[in-house]
């Protein structure tokens, strides 16, 4: 019966835990990364090694899935002819006006990173 009970408390715990919004880790001591925001437009930042860093302007619906990039002027490489952006399968891809992948990003922490079409590393964050 105790043992019931114990198993009922840790049910409960984990339970409350979940309506909080909270992860209870088991065994990690170290916080899980927080996420990018679900709303991907807005202004963010592009940056790459040994390059100065502009302005993207992601357009879309709130919580789109794809939309348009207005860049700022001096962005580095091609990244001038930035005018799409998808989000497909956790990954990011930019594109030009004629649909030709600049750059493809994945999710790490608050940010994203990926590398360019010619292989440089990128980075957006906001």
């Amino acid at each position: 019966m105790i043992s019931v009970r114990a198993a009922m408390g840790v049910l409960v715990v984990l339970t409350l835990a979940g309506c909080a919004g909270e992860q209870l880790s088991l065994g990690s001591s170290a916080p899980a990364p927080a996420p990018v925001d679900a709303t991907l437009t807005g202004r963010w930042i592009l940056s790459a090694p040994d390059a100065p860093s502009c302005g993207l302007e992601f357009r879309g619906r709130p919580d789109a899935r794809s939309g348009n990039v207005s860049p700022d002027g001096g962005c580095p490489g091609n990244f001038y002819t930035s005018r799409h952006w998808a989000m497909e399968s956790g990954a990011l891809t930019i594109s030009n006006n004629e649909n030709e992948a600049l750059a493809q990003f994945k999710v790490d922490g608050g940010r994203f990173e990926g590398k360019s079409a010619s292989g440089t590393p990128v980075a957006l964050s906001r």
